[in-house]
C-alpha cells in the first residue's frame, strides 16, 4: 500500500471472535485475505470446534 493512504480509506474486516471492526495493518500486507481476528487475544479465545476439549 502507498504511504500516503488515509486511515479512513484502509480496508476493514469484522473480527470473528469479538465482532468488532478492525483495519488493515502493514504487518498483514501479504496475508490480509487470511486474517480473521483483530488481535492475538481474540485468536487465542476463538470459538473451538466440537471435537476440541473444553477447559
Amino acid at each position: 500500500m502507498p504511504r500516503n493512504i488515509k486511515k479512513s480509506n484502509l480496508p476493514e474486516k469484522i473480527c470473528a471472535t469479538c465482532g468488532r471492526p478492525f483495519t488493515w495493518r502493514k504487518k498483514w500486507e501479504k496475508v490480509w485475505d487470511e486474517v480473521r481476528y483483530c488481535s492475538d487475544r481474540c485468536r487465542r479465545e476463538r470459538p473451538r470446534g466440537p471435537s476440541s476439549p473444553k477447559i
